[in-house]
């Protein structure tokens, strides 16, 4: 969490060294990490395929999604793929065959497609955040091979991101140069339901901010840290959220008002 109370007076444990002493389970460990158990569930075997005009097998969706997932957890080639599950059910002792790389090709098309997760109903609790990507090219393929300098290039992931769920609701991909607040109207448009309340850390503090999330929808709660030098509008009349976050932190504590607004749960957007 940021603005851990006294964190510059704080004792700083050094980190602890360990020393292996039980050789033999450790090394068993290790030698667990190393090892696959892959198995097919009797309610998949017993409609994998059917036999049609002159004994010719005919496969089910089933038997194709099975390849097809093989395939893609082990990145291997369509024939390599084939190969792969026909070991699997030769070690299984099972009768049943293997669809070619041909047949799974061709079936791949027809198959049904899976359909995304939906929004969860009802008001929804976002938690806004954003995260650096480095783009990978020619510059960095020349500093690998040569020691060549080149500038590094970086564009910026901002998620929302239900905290019910973990489901990710919206995203904006911008350049290394665009501010956290100025996405957080972009983020907001691409959700249709309702919005209960909307969690960010103190870099999305600012007046904006709260005026792009009132815009969206009455009774919002914002839960933003403000930043240390934050002041109060002093406009006249009720109090806004900022300021009352302000007031708060001023008579209670920051740690206080984390313990309130249930601040703790923001860290499920960096998971």
């Amino acid at each position: 969490m940021p603005h851990k109370h006294n964190a510059d007076r704080r004792h700083h444990i050094p980190k602890m060294s360990f020393k292996v002493q039980n050789w033999p389970e450790y090394e068993a460990g290790l030698r667990r990490r190393g090892s696959m158990t892959l198995w097919i569930e009797d309610a998949a075997l017993d409609c994998w395929q059917t036999c049609g005009p002159g004994g010719q097998a005919r496969y089910t969706d089933a038997a194709i999604q099975t390849s097809l997932m093989v395939r893609t957890a082990f990145k291997l080639p369509s024939r390599q793929t084939e190969g792969l599950m026909t070991s699997v059910l030769t070690l299984m002792d099972l009768t049943i065959s293997v669809p070619d790389h041909t047949t799974v090709s061709r079936r791949a098309v027809t198959l049904p497609l899976i359909q995304p997760a939906s929004v969860p109903p009802g008001p929804l609790h976002v938690l806004i955040d954003s995260t650096g990507l480095q783009v990978y090219g020619a510059g960095q393929w020349l500093e690998a091979k040569h020691g060549a300098k080149s500038r590094r290039t970086w564009r910026k992931l901002h998620l929302a991101v239900d905290a019910a769920s973990g489901m990710i609701v919206a995203q904006t991909l911008t350049d290394q140069d665009t501010d956290d607040p100025s996405q957080v109207g972009p983020l907001l448009d691409q959700i249709d339901g309702p919005i209960a309340r909307v969690t960010a850390d103190g870099a999305y503090d600012g007046v904006l901010t709260y005026q792009t999330i009132a815009a969206h929808g009455d009774g919002i709660d914002v839960v933003i840290p403000p930043r240390s030098t934050a002041v109060a509008s002093g406009e006249p009349g009720p109090l806004s959220q900022r300021d009352r976050h302000l007031e708060m932190i001023a008579k209670q504590g920051r740690l206080a008002w984390q313990a309130a607004t249930d601040y703790g749960r923001r860290s499920s957007v960096e998971t």
